[in-house]
């Protein structure tokens, strides 16, 4: 099993996913917007022991940002899983405990519509405010009255938790709604999850398309760039193969951008023709 597991936030914008990567870390690493605005423009990311277990969280923008196109918020929430090959360990669907209007239903069929059957083997889903069930209600028993948000968390193997980023974070009274046992709860199925898994993250011929070219860019930086610290190299070279791919992306439609990352074979070998072009290491 890795050393480090990789888990990548995913959402519309305003679920608070940047709250849930707080919540997790116990402490404000990832910077949270008081609008219904996106924050997170770019993807960040931030490594930290948790509870005896070293956690990367990928925080991406969320779906329907309203400050970007379409096509720019996929290509970024595709470097978002590209930065971290050869991938993710799990995937977070961040979704707030409320009535689903036509956009929330919107999102998570969206969901349906782009993973492919193998992403949802390694993707949880985390509901936030959950100060909105009413008295006794859990989560479970809340997504039993939503076919969709239903047969979403069954596709998931049933892995389902739920915390409140506000109003969870002292309470003693009830064990259920507190955000240190949600924690402790959702930490140890994502344990079971990488364990069934055998220790495995998510990939594809594009991840490991992008693994391939930053050991060949490491192991060409190492012979020109000598008074480089070894982990400078790692990090030019990561940041070198990443901009390519960014170059290479604006040539390729929305609807490869999507079939790159959600692992339909024939969008793998476009985007692998770009990067074995020599698009990847363009500067």
């Amino acid at each position: 099993m890795s050393n480090i597991t990789r888990i990548v936030l995913l959402g519309k914008t305003g679920v608070g996913k940047s709250s849930v990567a707080n919540t997790l870390f116990g402490e404000p690493l990832f910077k949270v917007g008081d609008s219904v605005n996106s924050e997170t423009g770019k993807c960040q990311s931030v490594t930290k022991p948790v509870n005896g277990r070293n956690i990367t969280l990928i925080d991406t923008p969320g779906f329907f940002d309203t400050d970007r196109s379409d096509k720019d918020l996929k290509s970024e929430i595709l470097r978002s899983v590209t930065e971290f090959a050869p991938g993710p360990h799990v995937f977070l669907i961040v979704l707030r405990v409320e009535r689903y209007t036509e956009q929330e239903q919107d999102v998570i069929a969206k969901m349906h519509q782009y993973f492919s059957d193998e992403f949802f083997k390694y993707a949880s889903v985390l509901f936030t405010h959950g100060d909105q069930l009413s008295g006794g209600q859990t989560i479970e028993s809340f997504i039993r009255n939503n076919k969709l948000v239903n047969d979403l968390v069954a596709k998931c193997g049933g892995r389902c938790h739920v915390i409140d980023n506000k109003y969870w974070r002292n309470n003693q009274q009830d064990e259920y709604r507190n955000n240190q046992v949600q924690v402790k709860k959702f930490l140890k199925t994502t344990d079971e999850m990488v364990y069934g898994n055998r220790g495995g993250c998510y990939t594809n011929e594009m991840l490991q398309e992008v693994e391939r070219r930053i050991i060949q860019e490491v192991q060409r930086l190492r012979q020109s760039e000598r008074r480089m610290s070894e982990e400078e190299i790692k990090r030019k070279a990561r940041n070198q193969v990443l901009l390519g791919l960014g170059l290479g992306l604006a040539c390729v439609t929305a609807g490869v951008v999507l079939g790159g990352f959600f692992g339909i074979a024939a969008s793998m070998r476009v985007i692998g023709q770009l990067l074995t072009a020599g698009v990847a290491l363009a500067v």
